[in-house]
């Protein structure tokens, strides 16, 4: 297939291939957009049916960082990395070695962290080899990856949505239902029902929503039923594209607000959500605090620099998205791109103490 013909395909400036026979490493790096500087985004280690599967994640992936990182104000471009392969299976310290002397051919314009399949420790393996990683104690903000932080915006998001929606100033008796139990649905549940709202949640792992049961009292439901949950709040936070024109239907909330990615299936269903009359809270911005976190990471800042930022996200840029969607009566999603790829086509640079 060709790059320049692929639908995930939005103008990116880099596509990079990268195989380590000795390790056997298999890579992709995708920089969509360096016109606020050095692309940064995570590493995703994932079993990959395909290879033309793992290209179209990564184009999508590191579109939606170039978004995600103009929304929030951050001075960097877009990119994400893949290793195709199991993470259960083929992850070893050499494949993860190989990976950062691959980073190095990229000489900076690339900056990785840590996402799905792996993990802290992964990441500072990694960074045993190159200069051009984030997601570990740099600058003594603390040893904990970007997951507490991506939780901590959805949770501040969530508080957004549900002011805004539900004219509500707290999450008191709030019903959320939470897809995917991982390291941000489980710290995502655990600030929810520390606020008082009833926790739902379902998980494809049983061991991840056993464990939310035991230690958060989360109440268990059927991966296959929690999509219909009649709740407040919806919260994906498993893989993309949950929100489809057959899902859409079966909503039986007001509310969607979650960490995953590319939640939507196509860009209609921006339009089915809000003609619907759900209040879609768009991915990239909610689950940015990862991002925000990782960032001031690698350019150095202290952690309540890092949460002001997050708080700044809930507090000034979700309502903005949300009144003007009102106002135009277009969907939440399209605003965001709008207010997003204004500023990365104009490169515009923001003054902050970091980088």
């Amino acid at each position: 297939m060709s790059v320049f013909s692929h639908p995930e395909y939005d103008g990116h400036e880099k596509l990079v291939f990268h195989h380590d026979k000795s390790t056997g490493l298999k890579a992709i790096v995708a920089i969509h957009n360096t016109n606020l500087g050095h692309a940064l985004g995570g590493c995703r280690m994932w079993d990959y049916a395909t290879e033309d599967e793992a290209i179209a994640d990564v184009l999508r992936l590191s579109k939606g960082m170039t978004y995600k990182a103009a929304i929030t104000g951050l001075n960097i471009g877009g990119g994400k990395s893949v290793i195709i392969g199991d993470p259960h299976k083929d992850k070893t310290p050499e494949l993860l070695r190989a990976m950062g002397h691959f980073m190095n051919t990229l000489h900076g314009e690339y900056i990785t962290a840590e996402d799905v399949g792996l993990n802290e420790e992964d990441i500072s393996i990694i960074a045993g080899e190159t200069d051009y990683v984030t997601g570990f104690d740099r600058h003594h903000i603390g040893v904990d990856g970007p997951s507490p932080y991506t939780a901590y915006g959805v949770f501040r998001g969530i508080e957004s949505a549900v002011k805004f929606k539900l004219s509500r100033n707290n999450l008191q008796g709030i019903r959320v239902a939470i897809q995917g139990m991982g390291k941000v649905g489980f710290g995502l549940a655990r600030l929810l029902i520390k606020n008082g709202a009833t926790v739902y949640g379902a998980d494809i792992f049983a061991e991840n929503i056993d464990r939310a049961v035991r230690e958060l009292g989360v109440i268990p439901v059927s991966p296959d039923g929690i999509l219909q949950k009649n709740v407040d709040v919806l919260s994906p936070c498993a893989m993309g594209a949950t929100l489809n024109e057959e899902s859409i239907p079966q909503l039986n909330t007001p509310i969607v607000a979650g960490s995953a990615n590319n939640q939507l299936g196509e860009l209609a269903d921006g339009r089915r959500l809000t003609e619907a009359g759900i209040l879609y809270v768009p991915d990239y911005v909610i689950n940015s605090g990862g991002l925000i976190k990782v960032y001031y990471q690698y350019f150095g800042a202290d952690r309540e620099e890092v949460i002001s930022h997050i708080d700044q996200i809930a507090d000034e840029t979700l309502p903005r998205i949300f009144s003007v969607a009102r106002e135009q009566r277009k969907p939440t999603s399209v605003i965001a791109d709008e207010l997003a790829r204004e500023r990365f086509m104009s490169g515009e640079v923001e003054q902050t103490d970091a980088a």
